[in-house]
């Protein structure tokens, strides 16, 4: 955006009043430096004279926005043309200038993070000089005010806290700090950057008015009497920038300009100033500005580095709450799951009118009430239980909220009916058109097949679409194992597949190392499960020369990697056995029959179902979960333990109901969602075509 001329100047000082050379209302956010127990007790004032109001108020920080876009652009612009022109710059608009790239980009970002109507969800202040503005937008204000535009996480820590043990701050306000911090910085940063271009013009005239007196004296003295008197006439702003730069270029010049000086001495008596008065508040001004604008861009660096989840869990009076929790589940649970629950409670107290802090008192207290009586479920001890779990509608009733009932699964027919009648009705529009034709019989069939299968793949495509629009996915809740696995969620990690060669054999233990190193946790073990391939024969050639290289490998590992607590890599081979119906020797039942042998030596110990065995299996006795991928599936980076944590959360606990003998609650197993990687090119048939293997 280029602006030259008075679009500059109208854009720069519009609202501002410096186009007069009076300073106006928007003065940078500058106020008395507070020190962190000032801004305490700073923050119980602002509490206490707050008045919040309900209801929905115009979105205006977009529009702020916007403006406070436009006035910096049109300001690096005209200090840019100064700069290229070898004009003298104040340290403050060089300070603009060399950060100008950081300043369009936080803008952008706050433009992304502040969508439209945000802040219409916020309390607003009702009175004061932020009436009708978020009251979460006026303690960024005061924060940036009372910080000269520096941002202190101790003051802001003290601040915040001070003034929720007056007026508690909801979920939503203090996730907006970080960006309403941010608008506050861009909105100091347009005053200042107002009060540098309204200087940088002023100077401008003292420079214009300069060259030609100066011209005039060396040229036609007797006439610089006619020059003075245009500038009186021209009533130039008598500004501390005017002033000073007028006389840094006059002054000690010649005695024949003394007479302009005079004249601007004698205008700035009428008001009881001096001339050097005003070079002292011009100095003092411009060192006040680039402590301002340097403090405020640093504060926008400081505010994308912060980590703002702990400070919103450091801050949050639910977060307290919370953690009282009797079961003691919820301290241990990683922030995603922490953030749902806190989410539940918000959606709660806005539908009841409830403080949120009293949703999460009640849910503590039916919580304590469950453990106090035993229960008999161990979940009702646990606060996610009424929040997200089963005791929702008893906590709704509690909160005088009409119990809402629980969305019922999707069944199957409710999504293959549509798949097969938008498909079949598709294809027969097609075979109709076909048959009107008086095509051949044989060739109307073929026009219904193949257009059942382009249709069916179109349809599906729409029916999945619209499945992710009308059913909502829940995330499951984890515990937080980002520092080890506990003993009580011991896990294995094993690959089901075939030895075919020793190139395979390689493949799949450099395979599972990497594994291994992506996911290190002394209670976590990798393994592989295996079966030599289909053969006519129980025994083929290489077999004793691929499960020996088999075997090597994993003590290799083993002794590469060793542990304390047990082996960290093991092999299972199992022996082909004759299959009458395949009419050949097969691993028995594949996968599956791997996976079940495998439970088998797990919960029992039960060792019969494989010929080979590599790695103290004793530790696998206190296995409790399984982690099953296939050879070409990825374990990313920490993985294992999150799908550790969500297996050992309670309210994922599997639920067995004995007379039914099915899981009736809870999570017996876990699918999360896998990608396949790119580089495939030695994979199945199957797998190109339907993206797996079959065990």
């Amino acid at each position: 955006m280029k602006v030259s001329g008075k679009a500059i100047i109208d854009t720069i000082l519009r609202g501002t009043g410096f186009a007069s050379g009076e300073t106006g209302d928007e003065l940078p956010l500058r106020a008395e430096l507070f020190s962190r127990d000032q801004m305490e007790q700073h923050g119980k004032r602002l509490a206490a004279s707050h008045q919040v109001a309900p209801g929905h108020i115009p979105d205006q920080l977009l529009s702020r926005l916007s403006e406070n876009e436009e006035v910096l652009i049109a300001a690096s612009d005209l200090l840019t043309a100064a700069a290229k022109a070898n004009r003298r710059i104040a340290p403050a608009g060089e300070w603009l200038l060399d950060n100008f790239y950081l300043i369009e980009e936080q803008i952008r970002l706050a433009q992304r993070h502040l969508p439209k109507g945000y802040s219409r969800e916020l309390p607003r202040l009702v009175g004061g000089p932020s009436a009708d503005m978020p009251r979460v937008y006026d303690l960024a204000l005061e924060t940036i005010s009372h910080g000269d535009g520096r941002v202190d996480p101790e003051s802001l820590n003290s601040f915040i806290s001070a003034y929720q043990a007056v007026s508690p701050l909801a979920l939503g306000e203090l996730w907006a700090i970080p960006i309403m911090l941010r608008l506050a910085l861009i909105e100091n940063l347009r005053r200042v950057a107002a009060r540098v271009v309204g200087g940088r013009l002023d100077r401008n005239r003292a420079e214009g008015w300069a060259d030609e007196m100066t011209a005039t004296a060396e040229t036609d003295p007797k006439s610089l009497i006619l020059v003075v008197a245009d500038m009186a006439r021209s009533n130039p702003p008598m500004s501390s920038a005017f002033v000073a730069e007028l006389a840094r270029r006059i002054q000690g010049q010649s005695p024949s300009l003394a007479l302009p000086m005079t004249w601007v001495a004698q205008r700035l008596s009428e008001s009881g100033r001096t001339i050097e008065q005003l070079v002292q508040v011009e100095n003092q001004q411009q060192a006040a500005d680039q402590v301002s604008i340097s403090n405020s861009i640093g504060s926008l660096r400081f505010l994308g580095a912060m980590d703002w989840r702990n400070f919103v869990e450091s801050m949050s009076v639910v977060e307290e709450t919370l953690r009282e929790d009797p079961a003691g589940v919820y301290p241990r649970m990683d922030f995603s799951s922490r953030d749902g629950y806190r989410h539940a409670v918000e959606r709660l107290a806005r539908k009841s009118g409830l403080e949120e802090s009293d949703v999460a008192r009640r849910v503590v207290k039916l919580a304590d009430t469950a453990r106090d009586r035993n229960d008999p479920d161990p979940r009702a001890a646990h606060v996610g239980f009424y929040l997200i779990g089963p005791g929702l509608p008893g906590l709704e009733q509690l909160a005088g909220l009409k119990p809402t009932h629980t969305e019922a699964p999707v069944s199957l027919f409710a999504y293959l009916g549509p798949l097969f009648l938008l498909s079949a009705m598709l294809a027969a529009s097609a075979a109709l058109e076909a048959h009107a034709d008086r095509w051949p019989l044989l060739l109307q069939i073929l026009v219904a097949v193949l257009s059942l299968i382009c249709a069916s793949h179109l349809v599906l495509s729409l029916v999945n679409w619209l499945a992710t629009l009308l059913v909502h996915p829940a995330l499951l809740p984890r515990l937080d194992f980002s520092h080890g696995i506990p003993e009580e969620a011991r896990t294995l990690v094993v690959v089901p597949t075939m030895l075919g060669s020793p190139t395979d054999v390689e493949e799949l233990c450099e395979a599972l190392e990497v594994r291994f190193l992506a996911n290190r946790d002394d209670r976590l073990h990798f393994g592989l499960l295996t079966d030599f391939q289909d053969a006519l024969l129980e025994h083929e050639p290489d077999d004793a020369t691929v499960l020996d290289l088999a075997q090597a490998t994993i003590r290799d590992l083993n002794a590469r990697y060793p542990r304390e607590d047990g082996d960290a890599f093991f092999l299972f081979h199992r022996p082909r056995r004759w299959n009458p119906r395949e009419r050949c020797w097969i691993g028995h039942e594949r996968k599956r029959g791997k996976l079940s042998d495998l439970n088998e030596l797990l919960r029992h110990g039960s060792t019969a179902a494989f010929s080979a065995i590599v790695g103290g299996i004793e530790t696998l006795a206190a296995v409790r979960y399984v982690i099953t991928l296939d050879r070409d599936t990825q374990l990313p980076r920490d993985s294992a333990r999150e799908c550790a944590g969500a297996m050992a959360h309670p309210l994922n606990r599997p639920r067995y109901d004995a007379a039914t003998g099915r899981v009736t609650e809870g999570y017996g197993i876990l699918q999360p969602r896998v990608g396949v990687s790119l580089p495939a090119s030695n994979r199945s048939y199957y797998a190109r075509l339907f993206g797996s293997d079959p065990g």
